[in-house]
């Protein structure tokens, strides 16, 4: 069947009048959903009147400055800002402690430490190894001394 002018035209006015109608809904949905989202919204000028409602908080240990604990391990001078780390690095024997100095302070690697003790990287991560598990078990004897 030929399509007529008059039919094209008509099929036209009535694809345009659905696109309005879909576009009047839409617009309307939206404004709905705006509005609903406004009346549960608080506007952060409120927010700045009142006293209640700080814009920032600060947490609990960024309030109080540090406290310092220094130690002096292979020479240098290190400050901890956590006693306990500073009190188990200090029971801790002299060889442990420059390894752990070496390894996570001075940023020397494996093989440099190793060199430096005349071992083999592997060793020396051994003995990196075995430090951080003292350290760990005197954390936790100071951990349950405190509690």
């Amino acid at each position: 069947m030929p399509c007529t002018e008059a039919y094209k035209e008509h099929i036209m006015y009535t694809f345009n009048g659905f696109c309005k109608t879909v576009i009047r809904f839409a617009a309307l949905n939206a404004w709905r959903d705006r509005s609903k989202r406004r009346q549960k919204e608080i506007s952060l000028e409120y927010l700045t009147e009142e006293k209640f409602y700080p814009l920032g908080t600060t947490d609990e240990y960024f309030e109080a400055p540090y406290e310092e604990y220094p130690i002096t391990i292979c020479g240098q001078t290190v400050i901890l800002t956590n006693g306990e780390l500073a009190a188990a690095l200090l029971s801790l024997p002299e060889r442990k402690r420059e390894i752990i100095f070496l390894y996570f302070f001075g940023d020397y690697t494996q093989q440099e430490i190793g060199e430096m003790y005349g071992r083999c990287r592997s060793t020396a991560w051994h003995h990196i190894h075995s430090a951080l598990q003292m350290l760990h078990k005197e954390m936790e004897v100071l951990f349950r001394e405190e509690s």
